[in-house]
């Protein structure tokens, strides 16, 4: 379920930016020329797709777009750091359901408020964001309370692989949308993915619980080797209500912590720069019709998907013979997401990024790691609107060849120099504040 419903919320996330690319009226937008013939690709003379990208009803420069596209993260970013903590003291399964459900109601108001205005839109999206915010963070919270330490790797990437799933099924399915007449075709990616989240929230709510001592159809040899492997005689001590206060300085002050924060930046900055801009850039540059766009821009998450899920599963085996320490294994997994996709911008090593920074916030504090997924994760995609409100600056009335290359070149060097960083100062130890425990009653 938690697979399923990562799927729901990137297919939700991801769709506008295929859409966007049917909703804009290219022609009605100044160019500046300033290329040379280097600069430009030719216009296939043959193309067959069924669908030109000239024909959308918004005429929304390079910058307006980024805005749009850039809207969602500026509520995702609000809602990370409390998401995590509600999930600690409430429960993952309230919170985590709650975001799918909230994300799949904008956007299903999505176009809607297209139509509306730019303003109503950008506002949706926002809220669309928050929605999906807690996601993250309270699924890491409900990891840290069901998974075996040397199991997490392989299970975390089954989960959040998810949301590599939901962006293959839906940036090809948005595309063909996209290219039908029916109710103008985009607008169908917006009804059809919020819908499925409604759907999905029902399911949810009846079938998952919040840790295995709640659980009622969970054998009790099942219970006990969750809870014995989780080195806790009551799965009710991971517990933070009351009054347990968290230790915002020691987290703050924590350099592992930071570890994870600026390498996530970096995969951050190049993801976005993927997920929202590669459609445009094959649309204007490439001049790939929509449907063969979407198609390709979907490839990268497929490599990803499949390579995360085998990458996990060969570091919780090279961990069970002892062949690595923790520590080493975030590390090397950590570097191939990071340095392999830089060298060509290409997604598939992406999926190592599982068993490399994205566990490590459980193994340096079980107790607070949806708050520090929270805050990581919070810092990581201030990229998702910083990311193309930059590009849209620097491309700008100018789509050529060389200022697309700046764009990538940029994205791989904040990439690796994450990357170094988190070579340098990221550990696997559980820290020594996250050790407290509360008095006995």
């Amino acid at each position: 379920m938690g697979f399923l419903g990562f799927a729901n919320v990137y297919a939700m996330r991801v769709n506008l930016s295929v859409a966007i690319v049917a909703m804009v009226n290219h022609t009605a937008i100044p160019v500046t020329n300033n290329s040379t013939l280097d600069d430009v690709c030719p216009m296939p003379g043959n193309d067959t797709d069924d669908t030109p990208a000239l024909n959308g009803e918004f005429a929304w420069d390079e910058s307006t777009q980024g805005i749009v596209l850039g809207a969602f993260f500026y509520g995702y970013v609000l809602t990370q750091i409390p998401g995590g903590r509600m999930a600690e003291t409430m429960g993952g399964k309230m919170i985590y359901g709650i975001g799918v459900l909230i994300t799949a109601i904008f956007t299903f108001l999505t176009p809607i408020a297209a139509y509306w205005s730019l303003p109503a839109l950008v506002v949706v999206r926002v809220i669309e964001g928050m929605g999906e915010g807690v996601t993250f963070p309270a699924m890491h919270a409900m990891l840290a309370k069901w998974i075996p330490p040397l199991e997490r790797s392989k299970f975390a990437a089954v989960v959040y692989a998810g949301a590599n799933f939901g962006t293959i099924i839906s940036l090809p399915l948005s595309g063909w949308m996209c290219s039908m007449d029916f109710l103008d075709g985009w607008p169908l990616a917006f009804y059809l993915f919020g819908a499925l989240g409604v759907v999905w929230f029902i399911f949810w709510m009846y079938l998952v619980y919040n840790s295995p001592a709640q659980h009622p159809r969970i054998t009790p040899e099942e219970k006990l080797y969750i809870q014995r492997s989780l080195a806790r005689r009551d799965d009710e001590l991971l517990d933070t209500s009351g009054d347990d206060s968290v230790p915002w300085r020691s987290i703050f002050t924590c350099l592992p912590m930071w570890a994870i924060l600026v390498t996530q930046c970096g995969q951050a900055w190049a993801f976005y720069t993927l997920l929202t801009e590669l459609p445009t850039y094959m649309d204007n540059i490439l001049h790939f019709g929509i449907n063969a766009n979407a198609f390709l821009s979907s490839v990268q998450f497929l490599t990803a998907w499949i390579f995360g899920i085998v990458s996990s599963i060969v570091a919780d085996w090279i961990l069970a013979k002892g062949w690595l320490s923790q520590k080493n294994s975030y590390k090397l997994w950590n570097s191939i997401a990071s340095i392999v996709p830089s060298i060509g911008l290409v997604g598939v090593a992406w999926g190592a990024v599982y068993p490399g920074n994205q566990m490590n916030h459980i193994t340096l504090s079980p107790r607070y790691a949806g708050t520090m997924l929270g805050i990581t994760n919070a810092a990581g995609n201030t990229c998702g609107f910083l990311a193309p409100y930059i590009i849209g600056s620097i491309i700008k009335g100018n789509e050529t060849l060389s200022t697309w290359r700046t764009v990538f070149h940029l994205a791989a060097a904040i990439n690796v120099a994450g990357n170094f960083f988190y070579l340098f100062f990221a550990s696997a130890d559980e820290q020594p504040w996250s050790k407290r425990r509360r008095p006995a009653p």
